[in-house]
């Protein structure tokens, strides 16, 4: 069983079998070792904050404005302005679309990325625990991209769902602990944009056909089985720069929360904020938006984002639902170089309209500034 502690959550994969002690994991890897018991009585509530996309486009204002003189990058300055909302939340879970490259390059922007290993630092640094890593990306720097991508995260501190180094990690369910609650994690994407599978490891990546998503739900029993309290799914996919959300996509979501194993779904890929929905009493937030990312054409809607908050609460049955549902709408602001921010008032508006278009309101999410 391997442990670690980050942002306030130990990080708990488990074997199916939740034995002996792994051997030591690659350079920068964290020790595994067996926990030891924890007297502290688990809360009764804890919050959960989840934000976009994370793509480092090259040769604009994100890289140069974070290109240090020993042609090193410190990117910590771009999270700074909503600090408070990531390290604030007892759990807080990233999306890194793209793989990293070696330390020092070579980068690669769009379409194709490998992008600065310190970004891993900065989303470290800003108090992400978990982020999901299975996107249309995962695989452009190949094989060997995604294991350091899985290396950096976790030699940060930060559990990894979505993308694996060996098929038995591949197996194991992704759980963190979250002051005493275990919660578990699974994603996957839709596609990885034809570039195919390594032969003999299939496994390296979560790949699912939607609205297709039996390989999700499978990963959320395991996750159960594991001692998982509650499970959450994260679901890159469907169509780009649309606010509306697709028919496969609403049907995925459905059968995901329709699962007595899964209690709240998170979007990303459309690079734009969708609607959030309440169904049957759980909450998916189809698209999350752009986090960071610098497209080409500035004044688009790629530049609104949002945090979603949920506060989950034991019930009297001991089973934790979600009692409070919040979106923080964000902007990425950009100068000398880039910055996500509090959406102005115009922003914080348009952004409003689309979180809303599914009712999301009336049904109890709360629009918030933050």
């Amino acid at each position: 069983m391997r442990r670690w502690w980050a942002a306030g959550a130990a990080v708990l994969l488990l074997t199916a079998c939740g034995g002996a002690p792994e051997p030591p994991g690659p350079a920068g890897a964290p020790t595994r070792a067996t926990a030891s018991p924890d007297p502290t009585p688990a809360p009764d509530r804890f919050t959960v904050v989840a934000t976009g996309d994370v793509l480092v486009h090259q040769g604009r204002a994100l890289t140069s404005g974070a290109l240090r003189p020993d042609g090193s990058y410190d990117f910590s300055g771009v999270f700074a302005p909503v600090s408070g909302i990531i390290g604030g939340a007892d759990l807080a879970i990233c999306h890194l679309e793209t793989p990293v490259a070696p330390e020092g390059g070579p980068y690669r922007g769009y379409p194709s990325f490998s992008v600065q290993p310190e970004i891993v630092d900065a989303l470290a640094g800003a108090g992400y625990g978990l982020c999901s890593t299975a996107s249309n990306h995962s695989l452009d720097a190949g094989f060997d991209g995604l294991t350091r991508t899985v290396d950096a995260l976790e030699g940060a501190g930060i559990a990894v769902t979505g993308t694996y180094r060996s098929e038995a990690e591949g197996a194991q369910p992704t759980v963190v602990e979250v002051g005493g609650v275990r919660v578990g994690h699974v994603a996957a994407t839709f596609s990885l944009n034809g570039v195919p599978v390594p032969a003999g490891r299939e496994w390296s990546v979560d790949v699912t056909a939607v609205p297709d998503v039996a390989g999700m739900l499978a990963g959320a029993a395991r996750a159960r089985a594991a001692g998982a309290e509650v499970v959450i799914a994260s679901l890159h996919c469907c169509r780009e720069y649309e606010h509306e959300s697709t028919q496969a996509q609403e049907e995925a979501a459905r059968a995901l929360l329709a699962s007595p194993d899964v209690d709240l779904v998170l979007g990303h890929n459309a690079h734009v904020v969708q609607p959030v929905e309440r169904i049957d009493g759980e909450w998916v937030a189809y698209g999350l938006g752009n986090h960071v990312a610098e497209h080409a054409t500035r004044g688009h809607p790629t530049e609104d984002s949002v945090a979603a908050r949920f506060t989950f609460t034991r019930g009297d049955d001991g089973r934790f639902t979600v009692s409070a549902a919040e979106a923080v709408p964000l902007r990425i602001e950009f100068g000398a170089g880039v910055r996500v921010v509090p959406a102005d008032p115009v922003s914080h508006v348009r952004i409003s309209e689309v979180l809303d278009r599914r009712g999301a309101v009336a049904d109890g999410l709360e629009v918030v500034r933050d």
